[in-house]
């Protein structure tokens, strides 16, 4: 056991996506486990263009792959960009699965996102569910290029005898998340709009949808666990969510960060009709059997990324 533990500290792991939210867990986390990271930024390397991903791998020693890399946002960003969202995610991921493939990378996790379930998926989701049923329409484009990318690594693992597996996280937040109202997820909009609310004396918030709609989220220090946890493990199942167990509706999660600001607002909904999937809760018993586990109080850690974003935010 200790000699395979000191191999996989000796290989050389590229991060795609260091700079995003849950890659910056990754690569903080990769760091603690003193492991061989390589990480470029989007100006240096252009993730959608072929011959210069190929070129990157072919010029670096690459033994594994985390691909952390993505167009994502919420709801309305989803909706608005519906081209984007399925050729960039197509072109980032479909590229850096062939080279490593090509540069002869036998490790590599792929992070898809539980979008990538039916609409009316039976609950909690199981990974059987994939392509049980029709998709929500917001987020189409974006969850067809991710299932794209799961039956990548499903095949590429089959025919090539590869170590390629796609983690599926539900709704990620924390440190550094994106906060832009136009493109963030909904639980850091959230976040800024309750304590943008305090700091102006505000007591209206405008929230997208009915506030019904119930979401599993998931700090991004326990993705980036489990993509270490994965990476160099075999298993037999190539797809494996990765959920907290920690639900509640919209309405909830904002009643829940108003108390922890101890700032109450009044709600006004706007598009009513944008509500998105009506529940989605993975079953992540799968990971668990295979070993995995959380290691925080979710709720500890909403509050927490609260506390942190109205500091930043009161001392500008």
């Amino acid at each position: 056991m200790k000699k395979k533990i000191l191999m996989a500290n000796k290989k050389t792991i590229f991060l795609a996506g260091h700079n995003g939210l849950v890659g910056r867990s990754i690569y903080k986390f990769l760091k603690s486990k003193k492991k061989k990271i390589i990480t470029i930024s989007k100006k240096k390397l252009d993730l959608r263009k072929q011959a210069n991903v190929l070129k990157f791998f072919k010029s670096n020693k690459i033994d594994a792959v985390i691909i952390a890399a993505a167009k994502v946002g919420g709801i309305h960003a989803n909706n608005e960009q519906r081209a984007e969202f399925i050729y960039d995610n197509l072109m980032i991921q479909n590229n850096i699965i062939h080279s490593a493939y090509l540069k002869g990378v036998k490790d590599l996790i792929f992070l898809g996102s539980s979008c990538v379930y039916p609409k009316f998926s039976k609950q909690p989701i199981k990974e059987n569910e994939l392509l049980s049923g029709y998709l929500e329409n917001t987020n189409e484009p974006y969850a067809i290029a991710k299932i794209a990318g799961i039956k990548m690594c499903e095949n590429y693992s089959q025919q090539y005898n590869l170590n390629y597996k796609s983690l599926m996280p539900c709704n990620s937040f924390g440190e550094g998340d994106n906060y832009d109202e136009q493109t963030s997820h909904f639980l850091p909009a959230l976040i800024k709009k309750i304590a943008l609310a305090k700091k102006n004396k505000k007591n209206k918030i405008m929230l997208w949808g009915n506030g019904k709609a119930l979401r599993e989220v998931i700090h991004s220090d326990e993705i980036a666990n489990a993509c270490i946890y994965f990476l160099f493990k075999k298993t037999e199942d190539k797809m494996i969510n990765i959920g907290s167990g920690y639900e509640k509706s919209i309405l909830g999660y904002a009643k829940m960060i108003m108390k922890a600001a101890n700032h109450y607002c009044k709600i006004e909904y706007h598009n009513k009709g944008l509500k998105g999937t009506p529940r989605k809760i993975l079953n992540s018993k799968l990971a668990k059997n295979y070993g995995w586990k959380i290691e925080n109080k979710t709720n500890y850690k909403i509050i927490e990324t609260y506390k942190n974003f109205e500091k930043k935010l009161f001392n500008q």
